[in-house]
């Protein structure tokens, strides 16, 4: 994509993606947090990110949102169902990434290809990629995984390109801040997981 027609994209940057930014950032800073309000933000955002997607010829990125949709549903409902109303984080042994990390370039795999086939799709084996990868890192959070923070930063690099050849700016500013971001939310999680551990009741 040529800088005039990143700048013709810009131009006609919508408010609707302003807001959907806003919202996600919310969702994330939250997250960090462990405040469950944080799958509220996510549910409109992703609704909005939905559209947006298909408008510019992401499938498989607008299907990952209405999956976040029904993830932010459920992570909701999970977030509430721990200890004293908290769900404690945990992690997964390295059998559990390494079959989510086969999961994910097989599916990879198949729906990169079915879209080159059939589709006018752009970046099909990229998008796949991180979309794929997505929905096994949501999983996570909503499992409060504290590796989902590792995940993210290898999705986010790779979405940040996507978005700003797609000449959506906004979309890859948010994602260069999920980078950014994540560091502070394994710091976080990652000291949370060793409080509890220490403690003598033990998990």
């Amino acid at each position: 994509m040529s800088g005039e027609q990143l700048a013709e994209n810009w131009a006609r940057l919508s408010s609707w993606e302003m807001l959907a930014v806003a919202l996600a950032i919310t969702y994330l800073l939250l997250a960090v947090r462990q405040n469950r309000w944080c799958w509220v933000a996510a549910f409109v955002s992703t609704a909005i990110f939905t559209a947006l997607f298909w408008n510019v010829e992401l499938l498989m990125q607008s299907a990952l949102n209405v999956y976040y949709m029904g993830m932010a549903v459920y992570g909701w409902w999970q977030w509430g169902r721990g200890g004293n109303g908290e769900l404690p984080v945990q992690r997964w042994r390295w059998q559990g990434h390494a079959l989510a990390l086969a999961l994910v370039l097989g599916a990879t795999v198949i729906s990169g290809h079915l879209l080159s086939l059939h589709t006018q799709a752009a970046w099909p084996y990229l998008d796949s990629f991180i979309t794929w990868g997505a929905v096994v890192t949501t999983f996570m959070v909503a499992r409060k995984v504290l590796e989902n923070w590792a995940w993210w930063m290898l999705i986010n690099a790779l979405a940040v390109f996507l978005f700003i050849e797609r000449g959506m700016l906004l979309t890859a500013g948010l994602h260069l801040s999920y980078l950014v971001i994540s560091v502070f939310g394994w710091i976080g999680w990652y000291r949370d997981y060793h409080k509890l551990a220490a403690q003598p009741s033990g998990r």
